[in-house]
């Protein structure tokens, strides 16, 4: 175990552990969208939201990318951070549809948790683009929608870890990326069917199960 002091708060924690795994083990709230808990994977960093800053850096650093070390000196409220995190959020807000009466996520939402965390409206500028997107449907398990998708990768990272392979991955480039799945629309079952790991973990109802069929009379 080392010691480390995170907000003038001295925590012990297991060596080997990230910055943020370190504070969320101890109830220390960092943003954070695209950690998943479990794993040896490399974080992915995407989300450029749990930054903080550390006694001795030059500048404020993702705590997902830091491995704690015995006698760091950590801060996750400072100006600096809080001004990052929030542009990170309104960036995400603005490609993100603002639906929530009508979304499942609703009241269980990272977005709302992290907006109200940070005082950060969930109305903000949309992008044009984003009123042409439409839900996808093609899979038979779940269906996705685009409009709501962060691209936290969680979906990617839960699947792989469940089916030893990722059966999702992400296509395109910019503002054109979404997830995709990997499954053969041809083939006569989904391996999908008994997982349903990436709708467990997605944070903002992107990926939803598809409606049962109508019973037949």
């Amino acid at each position: 175990m080392i010691k480390l002091s995170v907000d003038e708060r001295e925590i012990w924690v297991e060596e080997g552990l990230t910055l943020l795994e370190a504070c969320l083990k101890n109830g220390i709230y960092v943003p954070n969208l695209c950690f998943l808990e479990g794993g040896e994977q490399a974080p992915q960093a995407s989300c450029r939201l749990c930054f903080v800053e550390i006694q001795g850096a030059r500048q404020p650093v993702t705590s997902c990318t830091v491995t704690v070390r015995e006698g760091m000196c950590v801060c996750t409220d400072t100006p600096a951070v809080r001004d990052l995190q929030q542009s990170a959020l309104k960036l995400l807000l603005s490609m993100h549809r603002v639906e929530c009466a009508r979304c499942s996520a609703n009241r269980k939402c990272a977005l709302q948790q992290m907006a109200a965390f940070l005082r950060v409206g969930l109305k903000v500028a949309s992008l044009p683009d984003l009123e042409a997107l439409r839900v996808e449907e093609g899979h038979p398990v779940f269906d996705y929608h685009p409009y709501r998708c962060v691209l936290c990768g969680r979906c990617v990272l839960a699947c792989e870890r469940r089916n030893g392979r990722p059966l999702l991955t992400f296509a395109e480039r910019g503002l054109r990326t979404r997830v995709v799945s990997l499954w053969d629309p041809n083939s006569l079952s989904s391996p999908c069917q008994a997982c349903r790991a990436c709708i467990s973990v997605c944070p903002v109802a992107a990926l939803t199960f598809k409606a049962s069929p109508p019973m037949a009379p």
